[in-house]
């Protein structure tokens, strides 16, 4: 009896993700995603978010576990510094999506990572926040990312052609530099 041989590739099961990718290229469907997070503030600057469950496809997934954490301000900012704050969760989020599109990419290329890191950082400043108007804009005025990676069988220019795909690709990226529609409701009770 012949033994299945998983082709694993940077902590990625390619065959899956091959898989995934040409599954998706049968019915567009299966890209459909909403996902959900629920924040509820708890005191002060602190507040406690929970992400449980998404909606894939039209049907409702719930997550392994639900993943709860802490957002916060520092001191300067008149929090208890008991996590990140909001923006400081946003930068992350884009070295979150960064990461998984380079590691995916680079394990159906062949590519064999050895390193992989981003550091990102965003001013902003908070006068308008605060209600100053003389400020600039509410949200960062720049994000800067610097990436590093290192890789057996990649050269650098493959992997300086990969870090554009991923950018060009990238789902946070896409969000943070091109306008999204927000639709904001308030139930008062």
């Amino acid at each position: 009896m012949a033994m299945a041989t998983v082709t694993v590739r940077n902590g990625v099961d390619v065959d899956r993700l091959v898989g995934t990718i040409d599954a998706i290229k049968g019915d567009a469907e299966i890209a459909r995603f909403t996902f959900r997070a629920r924040t509820d503030w708890v005191d002060g600057g602190r507040s406690r978010a929970e992400v449980a469950s998404f909606t894939h496809a039209g049907h409702e997934v719930k997550h392994g576990s639900t993943h709860v954490f802490t957002g916060s301000e520092p001191d300067v900012l008149l929090g208890d510094d008991a996590g990140p704050n909001a923006v400081e969760l946003v930068l992350a989020a884009l070295g979150f999506c960064y990461s998984v599109g380079f590691a995916y990419n680079a394990a159906a290329s062949g590519y064999e990572l050895e390193e992989l890191s981003y550091e990102v950082e965003g001013d902003l400043d908070l006068r308008n926040f605060v209600g100053i108007d003389a400020g600039p804009r509410p949200g960062f005025t720049e994000i800067r990312v610097k990436g590093m990676a290192k890789a057996r069988n990649a050269t650098a220019e493959q992997l300086e052609a990969l870090c554009q795909y991923v950018q060009d690709t990238s789902p946070v990226r896409d969000i943070l530099a091109n306008p999204v529609a927000v639709e904001t409701t308030l139930e008062v009770r």
